[in-house]
């Protein structure tokens, strides 16, 4: 069974009301989270052109969409290894 939801599913989540969401595992934000809490910005994206092997890149697309922030995270994570 897929994660993604159905349009029937969006169609239940849109007519719902702020009343309708249960926020009880949610904890409150307070003085002390500000305390840590710090912005962060995304470094920006760049268009490039990439040259994928076929099997790779079907593989990836089999995952569902996102496929381009998934390639993004997996060289993102590969990056952050190894930079000094």
């Amino acid at each position: 069974m897929s994660d993604e939801p159905t349009r029937s599913d969006l169609k239940r989540i849109d007519q719902m009301t702020d009343e309708d969401i249960d926020y009880s595992d949610i904890p409150e934000v307070d003085a002390a989270f500000f305390e840590t809490a710090r912005v962060v910005v995304p470094p920006g994206k760049k268009q490039v052109t990439v040259r994928i092997d076929g099997d790779v890149l079907e593989w990836l697309k089999g995952q569902g969409r996102g496929y381009q922030t998934r390639i993004n995270a997996i060289l993102r994570a590969y990056y952050e290894a190894h930079v000094s």
